[in-house]
């Protein structure tokens, strides 16, 4: 069967990264390609867009009149209908879409003195401007191991930005900048409320800087998807929305706008293989908003933590599953009991098999940490089912907090 890569990373970067599972068997690949580090663009799409607009006039008005006939009788009241044409909603939504060059310390071990040389090159998108301070929401894997980062403008300056927060799992973070350099921030949609069909424009810079704010369009191909990524903080099922919008290295971090100027989904992945087009993704803005705002607020994304090391139970060896009942399919090893954690409190142990949480099947360490971080709380005592051997066993567990 010929094999599916997915680039999570479409920024461009010098060296590629390593390749991950994806979840129909198909390859995530870590896509640091060339110099520019984007992850893939995710788009989403609204309704759609300008059909009342003519082609032969991208920006048309309707006039009705007032008609009252001798007989009294009024037929409508006088209304003014303005319509906005694509080309004037992207110039104004571009203004908001930023550059972003990720600085790493020189690797030459030759070198006197330590060195910034560029990594790689990603988009991102003003979120909010709050004070002194303006905000860019970017990918995680654009801005992961900088020294550096700077911002690249729609009027052609470039200033530092500071990392406000990041998150591996969500692969979103969190930029600041001197607000006064600021052009505006753009409104950010109801992805929600989006359908399959709408249409949708991608803003990023596809390829580095010379193509800054390089616009491509399409409809949303699918409003609900999730992609198995592998991340640096473990597989995690993204949540995204999937569009034919064209999405190149360089794009990720950028905007899925949709017909009434708004972001509805940051762009962050893409299905590269040959023969296979329009296959792009990108971060709900529903799911992008929560996160970002605990990331200005707090510096970080607190999670409940178990504090164990984890193995998925179809991949361990048989010697290892030998002494667990044979209608035990699926489940996840503990690997490793952190000293002090909410795990060891709770009685977990070395070789425990973890089959259900609260009363819900747990088959994956991905559905395990997705259940953890999506339906539990911090300091929640939880119910958790092991196989400890071939005897069950349900223990309580209090949750700790992520660091």
């Amino acid at each position: 069967m010929e094999e599916h890569q997915i680039e999570t990373n479409t920024s461009l970067q010098k060296e590629p990264q390593k390749k991950g599972k994806a979840g129909w068997g198909q390859t995530i690949v870590s896509g640091l390609i060339g110099s520019v580090l984007t992850a893939t663009i995710f788009i989403t799409a609204g309704d759609q867009l300008f059909p009342d607009t003519p082609a032969e006039n991208p920006t048309s008005t309707t006039v009705e009149k007032d008609i009252t006939k001798d007989n009294g009788v009024n037929v409508q009241n006088t209304s003014y209908t303005g319509t906005t044409s694509l080309a004037d909603m992207v110039e104004s939504a571009s203004k908001a879409i930023v550059g972003v060059v990720n600085y790493q310390q020189s690797a030459n071990r030759f070198a006197l003195n330590s060195q910034e040389v560029e990594s790689g090159t990603g988009s991102g998108v003003m979120y909010k401007i709050d004070g002194k301070n303006a905000y860019i929401v970017t990918n995680n894997h654009v801005i992961e191991g900088a020294s550096k980062v700077e911002v690249s403008l729609y009027n052609g300056k470039t200033t530092t930005a500071e990392i406000v927060g990041s998150d591996a799992l969500t692969d979103l973070a969190v930029l600041k900048i001197d607000a006064s350099l600021a052009p505006g921030e753009i409104k950010f949609g109801d992805s929600n409320a989006i359908r399959a069909g709408e249409q949708v424009v991608a803003i990023g810079n596809p390829l580095g800087l010379d193509f800054s704010r390089t616009v491509t369009e399409g409809i949303i191909s699918a409003a609900e998807r999730t992609i198995d990524v592998d991340t640096s903080s473990g597989t995690w099922g993204l949540n995204v929305i999937q569009t034919d919008a064209a999405i190149n290295p360089g794009n990720s971090g950028g905007a899925l706008i949709n017909s009434k100027g708004e972001v509805i989904g940051i762009n962050s992945l893409k299905i590269s293989v040959n023969g296979v087009e329009g296959l792009g993704f990108a971060i709900p803005s529903n799911d992008v908003i929560p996160i970002v705002d605990e990331m200005i607020k707090t510096g970080k994304v607190t999670r409940p933590y178990l504090g164990v090391g984890l193995a998925d139970l179809a991949e361990l060896p048989p010697a290892y599953v030998q002494n667990i009942p044979q209608n035990v399919k699926a489940g996840v090893m503990v690997t490793n009991v952190a000293t002090g954690s909410a795990a060891e409190k709770g009685g977990l142990q070395q070789e425990d098999i973890i089959t259900a949480m609260n009363g819900k099947e747990i088959k994956s360490a991905m559905e395990l940490r997705k259940y953890l971080y999506t339906e539990a709380k911090v300091n929640e005592k939880v119910s958790v089912e092991v196989y400890r051997g071939n005897k069950k066993v349900t223990l309580q567990v209090t949750l700790g907090q992520s660091q």
